[in-house]
């Protein structure tokens, strides 16, 4: 009568030849796997920075950088994706240029 042990170990004689390609090629898709997942994430994040880069509030006149006011104009949605298109957007102007208006 066979055991429980001894039908595993001729399981085992019958599968050892294929363990090794289906080890090679389960470790390469992993990596594949992994690889892909990576430039997916770095390809989300530059996306992401590269629109938080078109968001004008820091050069903006209206601009306060004080944490409990952003700004004067519109505090609701400061430094957010929908400043973007600010219809109330005014750069931030030096005394230099003031004064160059003035002349």
């Amino acid at each position: 009568m066979l055991t429980i042990i001894d039908l595993l170990f001729d399981l085992m004689q019958v599968i050892e030849p294929f363990l090794v390609p289906i080890c090679f090629i389960s470790a390469w898709v992993l990596i594949a796997v992994v690889a892909w997942t990576l430039g997916r994430a770095m390809g989300e994040g530059l996306a992401q920075a590269k629109q938080m880069h078109q968001i004008p509030c820091a050069h903006c006149q209206f601009f306060t950088n004080d944490h409990r006011l952003k700004c004067t104009v519109h505090p609701q949605y400061a430094n957010s994706e929908r400043a973007i298109d600010c219809l109330d957007y005014k750069p931030h102007q030096t005394a230099r240029e003031l004064d160059r208006m003035k002349t």
